[in-house]
């Protein structure tokens, strides 16, 4: 294995990495992809890390992250049980299940499987090798390495991540699940990427849960690009369950043609400092995207969601709806950014953001907004930030609901409405159920709460009549 020793996160420790290493990074690279890794290097070389000077960073302050000493592998692990690693706690959710342990695919089978109806999903750097073409066509042709260092360093870097190929008129049989798992006894820096592309007419529903084993600090930088071919659809489900000592940097970017649909959903349980680049271009008539996105976060966490989408052309609709409770020291922010280009008429884009706070100490950043050039269109935005409601309080107290147990109420049934969005019923059940814990345990202490915590194969039961209330 190939390893750097433990040192802080400079630029120049990457610059000078990347010289030393540039022939390894690129073996298996194309012309094409060589093209796009040293364009990649020298955007990063002109941008470096963000930090507060700059206005989409001014409210997330990476320094301490960056004191931190951190390894970078440039090689993966060997002897690794696929077994024992990758175990979804999701009862009776059946998927095909992809793994990646510390940044690096991680195989049972083989590095790279073709399916009969002409699925190819795996390792992105064994793709690579096998269908080079295929590779070129898409990778780096949806994110943007020319503003943000973080995915300029990415590109740059690329080894191995995930590839999922949906062909045309193929809907998957069963959803994906790629699982990103962190587990080692240093503090690691990661950096993965995956393509995703979705041909015309083709169906994915895809679950991508990202997981930390360990109390052990990290860095994950990891870009992800996914095509929506013509009259395609995604379900797309991001889970984020990490430990309090860990940063996630997650950029996705979208494209979708003529007709195709997204259904993204954003579920972030847990994280030390959380940050969400979400871009999605609707680059064909008739797109739709539907982002939703719900954010429990205490302690000192902080969560940053950035959303980006671009109504590139006429018809197209989006609706982002993203709710946050935030409780101690707890930090969120939400910027809601929708571009409506002068030929994009008939566009149709709402947004919302909803945030709960349960202390004097926790606090919101919000800013949803619009840039229309022209007139043409349907759009909204708007945000709210407050504490529980009082009256709605005061409604289920006199009924003979205790205080907590009538916080712990108000506040499922706030996040309830975007789990409900969740058409996996197995997934919707256990996030359910990991959303009640995670309020419980957590959020608000309730000694007598009906919001009880389940074992995966027992629902939890409401003992009282709602209907009543």
């Amino acid at each position: 294995m190939q390893q750097e020793n433990k040192e802080s996160i400079t630029a120049e420790r990457f610059i000078n990495l990347y010289e030393k290493n540039r022939k390894f990074l690129a073996a298996n690279d194309t012309p094409g992809l060589k093209k796009i890794r040293e364009d990649a290097m020298a955007s990063f070389m002109n941008l470096g890390f963000p930090d507060t000077s700059i206005e989409s960073w001014r409210l997330t302050d990476l320094d301490e992250t960056f004191s931190r000493a951190y390894d970078y592998h440039l090689s993966p692990e060997n002897g690794i049980d696929f077994q024992k690693v990758f175990q979804c706690n999701i009862p009776h959710l059946e998927t095909a299940v992809i793994g990646q342990l510390n940044g690096w695919y991680v195989s049972k089978d083989v590095p790279l499987m073709e399916l009969g109806n002409g699925i190819i999903m795996g390792s992105l750097a064994e793709a690579r090798k096998q269908y080079p073409q295929l590779i070129e066509k898409y990778f780096g042709t949806m994110a943007n390495d020319a503003t943000d260092g973080f995915t300029a360093l990415n590109t740059a870097f690329a080894q191995d991540g995930v590839f999922i190929y949906v062909p045309d008129k193929v809907k998957s049989p069963k959803p994906v699940q790629l699982i990103n798992v962190i587990h080692h006894d240093d503090n690691l820096f990661l950096q993965s990427r995956n393509l995703i592309v979705l041909g015309a007419n083709a169906g994915l529903s895809l679950v991508h849960c990202n997981d930390s084993y360990n109390h052990q600090a990290s860095f994950s930088n990891i870009v992800t690009e996914i095509h929506i071919g013509e009259h395609g659809m995604l379900e797309h489900y991001k889970l984020q369950n990490l430990n309090n000592n860990s940063t996630l940097i997650s950029s996705v970017f979208f494209r979708l043609e003529a007709s195709a649909n997204l259904e993204s959903h954003y579920i972030s349980l847990n994280g030390g400092l959380l940050r969400n680049n979400i871009g999605v271009l609707l680059n064909g008539r008739h797109a739709n995207a539907n982002l939703n996105g719900l954010y429990l976060m205490d302690r000192k966490q902080h969560i940053d969601n950035h959303v980006f989408v671009d109504h590139a052309f006429p018809d197209c609709t989006s609706n982002e709806n993203f709710k946050g409770i935030l409780d101690e020291h707890a930090h969120a922010i939400f910027n809601g950014h929708v571009l409506v280009r002068r030929d994009a008429t008939k566009t149709d884009a709402r947004q919302s953001n909803k945030n709960i706070l349960l202390t004097d100490t926790a606090r919101v950043n919000s800013k949803p907004f619009l840039e229309i050039y022209n007139d043409d269109v349907k759009c909204s935005h708007g945000s709210t930030t407050g504490q529980l409601d009082q009256d709605s309080m005061f409604y289920l107290r006199q009924r003979g609901i205790g205080e907590e147990t009538a916080r712990m109420l108000l506040m499922f049934a706030f996040a309830d409405e975007l789990v409900m969005k969740i058409a996996i019923p197995q997934l919707r059940q256990r996030l359910e159920d990991m959303v009640k814990k995670r309020l419980q345990g957590e959020l608000q202490i309730c000694e007598q709460c009906v919001l009880h915590c389940s074992t995966p194969d027992h629902p939890v039961e409401f003992p009282i009549d709602m209907s009543k209330l």
